[in-house]
């Protein structure tokens, strides 16, 4: 691996990474490394890499191991000084070079590291509850139909009134379990028709919508960057996914809306460098619906995108777990950060 290498390929990584020889000097800093540190390259560069570290000892034990091939890759916990700054807690990785004169050295902050983790959990709840409500869905559909038949040849036997009504409620709880299935499959069945889509106009179709319906006591700010351009994805998606995360908002806000204060907005920008679903994309997408209301319950953070799972009365607990299955076939995601008074719902799609 060459020089020039490394400022081609590295530069344009978030992470942070430093190539040092076995003496522990540093032979290449990439521009984030530099940034985190607040340091200059030149004062990285041609200097030891342990110097920026809390406890230089660890990482010099480390490249000591590297220098007897003990391990292929090593990865240990550490905090780096930064001026006039807290130190900063990494996740450290420690990995051969072509060059067996050289370790590449990666250093993830611990809270990126927690943000990775927590979008595979994602990722892979969202899959596991497709597949699950998939399944659940069709078991349940056919004999929902038997049930509904024969009750209704039921009803046409019976003679009593009461006895009528006990039929027409299992018809009428037959129907609603029938629409219920039809609102989990309803996803899986209707094709992604994809075209050219301008996220403004979705943030404006669903801006209308909810001022429709909350008239009074809710304001809907708009944030946009207006030099986004368009993407592609399926208009329709995007519209109902971004409308069931407004409309879940709308109702958490009931007591401010009431109050007249409450407060929706529609954040749109341009994220640069995102890694998320072990998938690293130059540009992406950020729109970010912000309320001012009382906060996800804290009983349900860790399963807000389950299917059934709802924080108010009345409610499907679809709204959520749909939103996240239309942005996922635009290979993005959906993420919450929560707590009173602000809950901030941040959906990511790459664009490049």
């Amino acid at each position: 691996m060459t020089a020039p290498s490394y400022t081609q390929a590295f530069d344009l990584l978030a992470t942070l990474v430093a190539v040092v020889r076995s003496d522990g000097i540093v032979v290449f800093a990439n521009a984030a490394l530099e940034d985190v540190l607040g340091v200059s390259k030149r004062n990285i560069e041609g200097n030891k890499l342990s110097q920026n570290f809390v406890q230089p000892q660890a990482f010099e034990s480390v490249l000591k191991g590297a220098q007897r091939n003990a391990f292929v890759v090593m990865r240990y916990d550490a905090h780096l000084h930064r001026p006039l700054l807290d130190p900063l807690p990494v996740h450290v990785i420690v990995a051969p070079t072509d060059n067996p004169q050289e370790v590449l050295v990666e250093l993830l902050p611990l809270e990126q590291q927690a943000r990775i983790e927590r979008e595979d959990r994602l990722i892979d709840q969202a899959q596991a509850n497709k597949e699950l409500i998939r399944n659940l869905a069709h078991e349940i559909k056919n004999p929902l139909g038997g049930i509904r038949g024969a009750a209704q040849l039921l009803q046409m036997e019976v003679a009593g009134r009461d006895l009528v009504e006990y039929t027409q409620v299992i018809v009428h709880e037959a129907d609603r379990l029938q629409l219920l299935v039809d609102r989990l499959l309803a996803p899986h069945r209707r094709p992604h028709v994809v075209g050219d889509v301008n996220i403004h106009e979705v943030c404006e179709r669903v801006r209308s919508l909810v001022l429709a319906e909350f008239p009074r006591g809710l304001k809907v700010v708009r944030d946009y960057d207006i030099s986004i351009p368009d993407i592609r994805g399926d208009r329709e998606q995007l519209i109902q996914a971004v409308l069931n995360i407004v409309h879940n908002a709308a109702h958490a806000l009931s007591e401010r809306i009431a109050e007249g204060d409450a407060q929706i907005v529609l954040k749109t920008r341009i994220n640069r460098q995102v890694t998320f679903g072990k998938n690293r994309y130059r540009l992406a997408l950020e729109l970010h619906v912000i309320d001012n209301g009382p906060g996800v319950p804290e009983e349900i953070k860790d399963r807000l995108f389950f299917p059934l799972v709802s924080g108010r009365d009345g409610g499907s607990g679809l709204g959520l777990n749909l939103a996240q299955t239309f942005v996922q076939q635009h290979h993005g995601l959906i993420e919450c950060d929560s707590e009173p008074g602000r809950t901030d719902f941040r959906i990511v799609i790459p664009l490049t």
